[in-house]
């Protein structure tokens, strides 16, 4: 790209090659004209870098900046102005790389500031592909495109601000995804900041695992934040208030349930509080310890571990990721508990402080 300097070289080399992948011929000046000269108002010999034609009028217009300009609406001004006074319904701001496709969505016959659809030659995906392809010469339909802008325009500014909660959830959304499981209980400061962390990673937690769904084609984790997670949130036998797990045994917790998925349903795996640690439960049965999460020093994570003795291995661990270290012998665990019946009183382990 260091040797396309100017709009004319971005222009030869990329821009009209484009176009000519549209389906329109570019040595055709009934089809595609170059420099259309469109007047506005008082100003005289306008010129659109290139004007898209159908039955001899203008469907498509083009405003080229060099390779690697800015695409920012404020130097769109041209663009606007041919919009204005032209019959075309889509304007294009393109540097060769990104092209940046626009419509009346907002006020008839007047530009939208913001681009319903872009299309980047360097990271662009099938979706986007089938988008461009409704701007092929075999395939426009003016009616159809104007559509789907609508739709993709109010998708775009949707996903936008999805992204914004899901790096700072507001509010607002976290008092409504954790209503369910927090009735009655005062959203003061201390639990707001509380359910905004633990919101924030259930939220980039969940996006991550849709995104391994289709990488690795692995079944993902059931989200904490659905009708499971009341089983989550216990009562405390002594003060008889909600216990609410902090975010990193949240996290553990989660984990433990993903690594347990192929030998049985997450809902069968719980946590319940203790004086010093949370317990992991299957089936929320004291009998049937898991494991134990020893988080109450953040600066020292540890993990309690069963084996056929149910007697509990203590380990260290530098962080929640150490738990998939730990996957055979969770396994292991719940599986054998899945081949007994209930085991009886006399082999509950006892409570550790």
């Amino acid at each position: 790209m260091d040797l396309l300097q100017t709009e004319e070289a971005t222009k030869n080399a990329m821009v009209m090659p484009f176009i000519q992948l549209l389906g329109y011929n570019v040595f055709d000046p009934l089809e595609v004209t170059p420099e259309l000269i469109a007047d506005v108002g008082t100003k005289k010999g306008e010129k659109v870098d290139y004007a898209i034609l159908k039955d001899g009028k203008p469907i498509m217009l083009f405003e080229c900046k060099k390779s690697g300009g800015d695409l920012h609406i404020n130097h769109a001004s041209q663009l606007f102005r041919y919009f204005h006074v032209t019959e075309a319904r889509f304007g294009v701001l393109t540097n060769g790389l990104t092209y940046r496709f626009f419509t009346d969505l907002e006020k008839p016959n007047k530009m939208d500031e913001k681009p319903f659809f872009e299309f980047n030659m360097l990271d662009f995906r099938e979706q986007d592909v089938e988008e461009l392809k409704k701007f092929a010469k075999a395939a426009f339909d003016l009616e159809n495109i104007l559509t789907t802008a609508n739709h993709l325009k109010y998708t775009r500014a949707i996903q936008n601000t999805l992204t914004d909660w899901m790096n700072s959830p507001p509010e607002e959304f976290v008092r409504l995804v954790s209503a369910e499981f927090l009735a009655g209980k005062q959203f003061r400061n201390a639990v707001k900041d509380q359910f905004t962390l633990i919101t924030k990673r259930a939220f980039q937690q969940l996006v991550g695992d849709k995104i391994n769904e289709r990488l690795k084609g692995a079944m993902t984790p059931e989200p904490l934040l659905g009708p499971e997670l009341p089983a989550v949130v216990e009562e405390r036998p002594v003060a008889g208030e909600a216990f609410v797990p902090s975010a990193v045994e949240l996290e553990a917790f989660q984990i433990i349930r993903a690594i347990l998925r192929p030998v049985v349903k997450p809902g069968r795996v719980f946590i319940r509080d203790a004086a010093s640690y949370c317990a992991v439960l299957f089936d929320d049965n004291n009998r049937k310890p898991i494991c134990r999460l020893r988080f109450n020093n953040e600066n020292k994570l540890v993990v309690g571990l069963f084996g056929e003795s149910k007697e509990e291995e203590r380990i260290a661990i530098s962080g929640v990721d150490d738990l998939f270290d730990f996957a055979d012998r969770l396994s292991a665990c719940v599986a054998g508990y899945l081949k007994t019946p209930t085991a009886a009183k006399a082999d509950e382990p006892a409570p550790a402080t």
